[in-house]
């Protein structure tokens, strides 16, 4: 696993090791925490937490640059914790392990978390380097940024000190970012009484699995299959068929996250146990043709168990089904001037069913206010109708562009002048925590950049090993070279 420190650029590689070696869920921080702090230490920086939970740093100018702008290099500390079904990991407790195939670094059986970890290695290369020539900087390391963004919500106004704002967060070498979606978390709750099964019908368990799931915003557009809205259209025509009953339901782990797994558990009578077992197989088959270009790999399967003494009431089952049937997912709109990027979105990312209390929480996302809340109410109203308490949480807009950026035309120079090449700019359908800190500091010149990653918030997700040394020399060039105040 350790053979990944020996990648070029060695600062970034070795930091990012550490980093995996450090449990860091999102709501579980408190080892990554000291580690950032210890190694503020370590490298001779002032180091401190502040009320929300951040990491801050603040590295004085290189001699003669104290008249340059002030930089803040910003990522977040947390990751997301997926991992494969048969994966033992624990995030709270146990490392990544992460390894080398061919011209990526991976993670075996998880999440890999250069989603932000590379971000903050090379923070701390930056940091450590006594050799890099600079203006003044300070560093920011967010907290819970995938759960909700709390720390860069939480951020004290009047801590950062610095005239640009450059986020280490986004994921495609040679693209620079000028502007995000904002977002909101939606969640629709019901309590109810149990109702008695009978005990002389059969029970299932039905499970779906093998989907690519992915990143709520950056790979909305690919059409990949929710297993939450491939799953109820199952469960539907079993109830209208079968006389199947719902007990439970579990799909999906993180708002951010494409569900890519989902499970059910049925009642119904004995004589229908074999038509549903063809009916998963049909369903099987339709989902491998529908989704024949996109997914490869899905399972559809169903076990026979112990009838369980209690179900979700009829009425109430019926209500929930076709809530989650009408439940939008997936992209609403695109930009009409970027026509290629999405502007309103969501994804209907967790279920939980069972035991009295039915959960459905969906991550809606829109590079427009007005928009934003139409998908809010959009969801609202289909869920109203349901019987349910809808709440919302988590609020964060949208980042504007600046096309005339002062730091985004400087990176594009240096971008060219190093590699032969034009940069690209680009506005993103992921949230990014650059709009929530320029509410709180409206004076910086923001922009986004980083390394090639693929397929965050899942368990294939890896890092694309050759744009890492790039990465790094844009950043010390663009240090050396930041205006003067």
């Amino acid at each position: 696993m350790n053979e990944i420190q020996n990648l070029k650029p060695e600062c970034i590689w070795r930091n990012f090791y550490s980093l995996t070696q450090v449990p860091r869920p999102s709501g579980h921080l408190e080892k990554i925490q000291q580690f950032l702090l210890d190694f503020g230490q370590k490298a001779g920086v002032e180091a401190f937490k502040d009320p929300a939970g951040n990491i801050v740093f603040r590295k004085p100018a290189s001699a003669g640059m104290e008249n340059r702008k002030g930089i803040i290099l910003q990522a977040h500390m947390d990751m997301v914790p997926q991992k494969t079904p048969e994966s033992t990991h624990n995030f709270e407790t146990d490392p990544i392990q992460p390894w080398i195939d061919g011209e990526w670094v991976k993670a075996k059986g998880t999440t890999l978390g250069a989603d932000n970890g590379l971000g903050v290695a090379a923070i701390m290369a930056i940091l450590e380097d006594k050799t890099l020539v600079h203006g003044p900087i300070n560093a920011l390391i967010t907290a819970d940024e995938e759960t909700g963004m709390y720390g860069a919500n939480d951020l004290p106004e009047g801590e950062l000190e610095g005239d640009i704002l450059m986020n280490l967060d986004s994921e495609h070498w040679g693209k620079f970012v000028i502007g995000s979606a904002g977002g909101i978390d939606v969640t629709a709750t019901l309590d109810y009484q149990e109702a008695d099964t009978d005990p002389d019908d059969a029970a299932v368990k039905v499970t779906l699995k093998g989907l690519r799931g992915g990143h709520s915003g950056l790979e909305i557009h690919e059409g990949r299959g929710n297993a939450n809205k491939l799953m109820v259209r199952f469960v539907r025509e079993a109830i209208e068929e079968l006389d199947a009953r719902l007990t439970s339901w579990q799909g999906g782990n993180m708002r951010n996250a494409i569900p890519f797994q989902a499970v059910v558990e049925l009642t119904l009578p004995k004589e229908n146990v074999e038509a549903l077992k063809e009916l998963v197989s049909d369903w099987l088959e339709d989902f491998q043709d529908e989704y024949k270009q996109i997914e490869s790999g899905i399972e559809f399967f169903v076990e026979e168990i112990a009838t369980p003494q209690k179900q979700v009431p009829l009425e109430i089952q019926d209500n929930l089904i076709d809530a989650i049937y009408a439940c939008h997912d997936g992209v609403i709109r695109m930009i009409p001037s970027y026509p290629d990027v999405v502007e309103t979105s969501s994804n209907l990312a967790i279920i939980n069913i069972g035991e009295g209390h039915a959960s459905l929480k969906i991550l809606a996302r829109s590079s427009r206010e007005d928009m934003k809340d139409y998908i809010v109410k959009t969801l609202e109203s289909c869920f109203n109708m349901a019987g349910m308490k809808v709440e919302t949480a988590g609020s964060y807009g949208g980042w504007d562009p600046n096309p005339d950026s002062e730091i985004l035309h400087l990176l594009l120079k240096e971008y060219k002048e190093l590699f032969g090449k034009d940069g690209i700019i680009q506005v993103d359908h992921a949230g990014l925590e650059c709009s929530v800190i320029l509410g709180k500091y409206p004076w910086l010149d923001v922009v986004s950049l980083g390394p090639t990653m693929k397929s965050p918030h899942t368990t294939t997700e890896r890092a694309l090993i050759e744009t890492v040394e790039p990465f790094w020399q844009l950043l010390k060039k663009t240090l050396t070279d930041v205006p003067v105040k």
